[in-house]
């Protein structure tokens, strides 16, 4: 099940969509759900703005395409009023939109969704419901600073005690993230440029969203990216990001033993698809311990069963650190369960992957 928020009081959600039908889909979506509820809605971005002065949500849905004021333009002006509020860009699955929502990520919102386009997206247990259900449960309530100074309580981790871990050359670096991911991945694989192993990457995002992300990687660090494709061979020095709707999986090919990627069209894993954890473990199972596994920010506990695997037989796994983590939920699993070799800052942790790929 998707984590339920501790606190009595529901999850506070603002929806801003001019479509009706879109409004009325995901009203009825979170009707049922005791733990959230939608406060206000509203046709367009001004609408939005002027709401805020009578509401306080933790949550704010908002679209893309609207009249009046899109979703790009009140997205800066909703941070500033709002500053507390989490915004979750709603749009639909086209390569335009796509785009303009990875810049929205870049600019502060927190996460992304594909909008419902049929009534059937809506049902009971379908792909959309699980994924925005598990989005607003993960981001949760409005985070206390816990002090009274404003200070942050770090959470309590500690590092993995393992004997004999492998510390030779890592033969593939595996990558999982998602709230907040896109950002950490720029600031990661810049750093990976020229290395001579493949890099795989599992970032929690819809279809269409995945090939632009693929595109922005390779513009900002100067990494080629790609989306991966079935049978497409894995060479080294190329980031491979899995596909929207698909797992992404390593394997052999049977003729000539050439690492490649398989997608899987299986059911989602941890509310995902694609999943963190079925990479690792086809990972792991093709190089065994010389997997170096990288867990960045994101929500929930996905990639935390194959790190787990991926210790046991003495790999490493690198976690990204709270203070740097837009939500420490992925990279606190690895963390708290003390599986991690190293928990760093975001900007520390493509020196170390390049350190440990090239010696220096």
């Amino acid at each position: 099940m998707s984590p339920v928020p501790s606190s009595n009081s529901p999850i506070e959600i603002m929806l801003v969509d001019d479509s009706a039908v879109v409004r009325g889909m995901i009203t009825r979506v979170l009707g049922g759900e005791k733990d959230m509820k939608i406060i206000k809605s509203a046709e367009n971005g001004q609408l939005a703005l002027e709401a805020l002065d009578d509401c306080s949500p933790d949550i704010i849905l908002l679209d893309v395409e609207m009249p009046v004021m899109d979703g790009m333009a009140a997205l800066p002006q909703l941070l500033e009023k709002a500053p507390d509020s989490r915004i979750v860009m709603c749009s639909t699955l086209t390569v335009r939109n796509a785009a303009i929502t990875l810049e929205a990520l870049k600019l502060g919102a927190t996460d992304c969704i594909g909008k419902p386009t049929s009534p059937r997206d809506i049902q009971p247990g379908g792909e959309f419901q699980l994924s925005l259900l598990n989005i607003l449960r993960g981001l949760g309530k409005k985070k206390s600073t816990g002090t009274p100074d404003g200070a942050v309580v770090p959470t309590p981790y500690k590092l993995s005690d393992k004997l004999g871990v492998y510390t030779g050359k890592p033969l593939l670096v595996a990558i999982g993230s998602s709230t907040g991911g896109p950002q950490a991945l720029f600031e990661v694989i810049k750093h990976l440029k020229g290395i001579d192993v493949p890099i795989i990457l599992t970032q929690h995002m819809p279809a269409t969203f995945t090939k632009i992300l693929a595109q922005h990687i390779t513009t900002h660090t100067g990494v080629t990216a790609v989306e991966a494709e079935d049978s497409m061979p894995i060479e080294a020095g190329i980031v491979y990001v899995a596909p929207g709707g698909y797992h992404m999986l390593m394997a052999r090919d049977a003729k000539t033993r050439h690492l490649i990627a398989k997608l899987d069209e299986g059911p989602p894993v941890n509310f995902c698809k694609p999943a963190v954890d079925p990479m690792l473990k086809s990972a792991i199972d093709v190089f065994g311990n010389k997997v170096l596994g990288v867990i960045l920010t994101g929500m929930g506990n996905d990639g935390l069963d194959a790190s787990k695997i991926l210790v046991e037989k003495s790999g490493r796994v690198v976690a990204q650190d709270e203070k740097t983590s837009v939500v420490w939920g992925m990279p606190g699993a690895v963390a708290k369960a003390g599986l991690c070799t190293q928990v760093l800052p975001v900007g520390e942790i493509g020196p170390w992957i390049r350190k440990a790929v090239t010696g220096s």
